[in-house]
């Protein structure tokens, strides 16, 4: 794909789930960045919501710092991004990770962060649903807010995670959004994506220059149950009673997310990235060329 008229590619990466899930991000991502490099495509920025990327529950900083050097620009969060508690003693100078904005103040972290690209700068907002989550901050004049500080301070391109369980709750958030910001001739919110759920949607579009999807899905081991291994799951799901849950492993590994094209001020593609690898196959099989 010839890189013709300055257009620009984000890349979101769904929830990375475990050791499983980090290999197969980080090989993707370094054959994104190997033909970035060598064929004349478009600009790529990477973001990865990362909040189950340790053993399933949390980031460590040895995680941390391994997929900073993988290549992803930007890293999202969720609900499970304190589980792991060295995250209190890096959180703060771990530039390329966001927690949800609509944690209380005073929380370590960042909610929001500017991040070069391509000349621009561009302004990347992570944000906790609050329908069947644990109980936050209404997102709704919060995130409101911090766009329009972003837009003061000169920002054009604004990305959220929505990261939420209720599907109704991520719809009427991003209609909302780019109903209020956006028109379709000049769009200051040019994506919106869901996490959370593990289970990639098929409703991805572009809402008034916003690309927009309802839940971008995993990346992990489909051998088990949204990354978690079956046996545990079913025996939790089944019983009642409490189980700890181990993160799914097998021969096989799923990347799921989107690819989103950006020309000039606004949206104009989205499309599903969703395959599956075999992980005795050489890194250099995986096609780049995949759609839902």
């Amino acid at each position: 794909m010839q890189n013709k008229n300055n257009s620009k590619k984000i890349i979101f990466l769904g929830d990375i789930t475990g050791r499983q899930g980090r290999n197969a991000a980080k090989s993707y991502v370094q054959l994104l960045r190997n033909e970035e490099s060598t064929t004349n495509t478009f600009p790529t920025f990477i973001i990865a919501n990362i909040e189950n990327a340790s053993h399933g529950f949390g980031l460590t900083k040895k995680n941390y710092e391994d997929l900073s050097d993988s290549g992803i620009d930007c890293m999202t969060s969720g609900n499970h991004i304190w589980d792991k508690k060295d995250i209190y003693e890096y959180i703060d100078s771990a530039q390329n990770l966001i927690r949800p904005i609509n944690y209380p103040k005073g929380t370590p972290g960042a909610g929001s962060q500017i991040f070069e690209f391509c000349g621009e700068k561009i302004g990347i907002i992570n944000v906790l649903g609050r329908v069947f989550m644990p109980m936050v901050e209404s997102p709704w004049q919060l995130v409101v807010d911090e766009i329009m500080h972003l837009q003061d301070g000169g920002i054009t391109s604004i990305f959220i995670d929505f990261h939420a369980e209720a599907t109704a709750e991520k719809i009427c958030f991003a209609k909302y959004l780019a109903q209020e910001f956006n028109n379709e001739g000049d769009a200051l919110i040019k994506g919106f994506f869901g996490t959370h759920t593990h289970v990639q949607t098929a409703d991805e579009q572009i809402i008034n220059g916003m690309a927009y999807i309802t839940d971008v899905g995993f990346c992990g081991s489909p051998d088990g149950v949204i990354g978690m291994e079956f046996s545990t799951s079913l025996k939790r799901l089944s019983t009642s009673l409490p189980e700890r849950y181990e993160v799914a492993t097998g021969n096989s590994s799923q990347i799921n997310g989107v690819e989103v094209l950006i020309d000039g001020t606004k949206a104009t593609q989205i499309k599903r990235i969703n395959f599956i690898v075999n992980n005795n196959e050489n890194e250099k099989e995986v096609n780049l060329d995949t759609g839902g």
